[in-house]
């Protein structure tokens, strides 16, 4: 049986996203070259692997035992890179680091003092929601993971590192901004936007405003903070969001409103599953990253 690695993984990717298309744009192939390495893959086992019903993949009992053995060799050569990394050391080597997308406004920051000082580093950086960023943790795509809400269901190594505080914002001029402090009630009577279901901070949110009885109403859902503030100026109604997020969007036409619980407390966390050696190369980033915190927070 002729089978390739690159095979192997554009068939797990296409197990962990469902589509070829998204298969061929996580593995940087185009569609066409996904479609034949995937045909050549099913030749070579001689069994249907999986079959297209719909927009949906489904696979076979073939291809889900394949989606096994295509997870343990992918493991096996992440073990591999990991020793070899250690023979390196931590001044050279290829990082992979994935993250929820708020992270984007301190971690390249972050990332770039740490390759300055190692300029024989590559990094392969992966900006995705919370969903995309626990698939590829259960994969064990990357070395380390950032982000404020790790799933509570699989086994992690969880180390927090910067405060995430989330904070209420509305358009300039907004009429709770005139009253002085407010209870979380007061904001019951406004259309609220939130991030999408599923998201860190849509969690940290959902659990603040759980046990009281007057709680806003999400009228919007949207999938980026860019999104919510313009949504907030063009007076949309309330938000809340990471107070990186506001501070990295500078703008003068959205104000911070004082509510009591505010600003909600959370974390950043650099995370990575239990069972996982970390390599020198990922450990000396994540030490990286806890000592530039406080500094980062300080002029931000």
């Amino acid at each position: 049986m002729n089978v390739t690695f690159r095979q192997l993984e554009i068939f797990r990717a296409l197990v962990a996203t469902g589509s070829i298309s998204a298969a061929a744009k996580d593995a940087n192939v185009t569609q066409p070259t996904a479609s034949v390495h995937l045909r050549d893959l099913t030749e070579a086992v001689g069994m249907p692997l999986y079959e297209v019903i719909g927009r949906k993949v489904y696979l076979t009992e073939v291809g889900k035992e394949l989606a096994k053995a295509a997870q343990g060799v992918r493991s096996e050569w992440l073990n591999f890179e990991q020793s070899v990394q250690g023979i390196k050391g931590a001044e050279s080597g290829l990082l992979r680091v994935g993250m929820v997308n708020t992270a984007q406004y301190f971690a390249p920051r972050m990332l770039g003092s740490f390759c300055a000082a190692r300029p024989k580093v590559e990094v392969a950086m992966a900006l995705l929601n919370r969903d995309g960023v626990i698939e590829r943790l259960r994969a064990n795509q990357d070395d380390l993971y950032i982000m404020s809400r790790p799933p509570e269901n699989l086994a992690l190594t969880c180390q927090p590192f910067m405060p995430n505080p989330l904070v209420v914002v509305a358009p300039r001029g907004h009429a709770l901004a005139k009253r002085g402090k407010l209870r979380p009630e007061d904001l019951a009577a406004d259309r609220f936007i939130a991030r999408e279901t599923g998201s860190g901070t849509r969690l940290a949110v959902d659990d603040f405003f759980r046990p009281l009885k007057n709680v806003p109403e999400v009228r919007f859902e949207l999938g980026s903070n860019e999104a919510i503030l313009e949504a907030v100026a063009g007076g949309m109604g309330l938000a809340i969001v990471s107070a990186h997020a506001l501070r990295a969007s500078a703008r003068t036409d959205i104000i911070t409103l004082e509510v009591e619980g505010f600003p909600l407390q959370s974390s950043w966390q650099i995370v990575h599953p239990s069972g996982r050696r970390l390599s020198p190369l990922a450990a000396a980033f994540r030490d990286h990253l806890i000592a530039q915190a406080g500094p980062l927070m300080a002029v931000t």
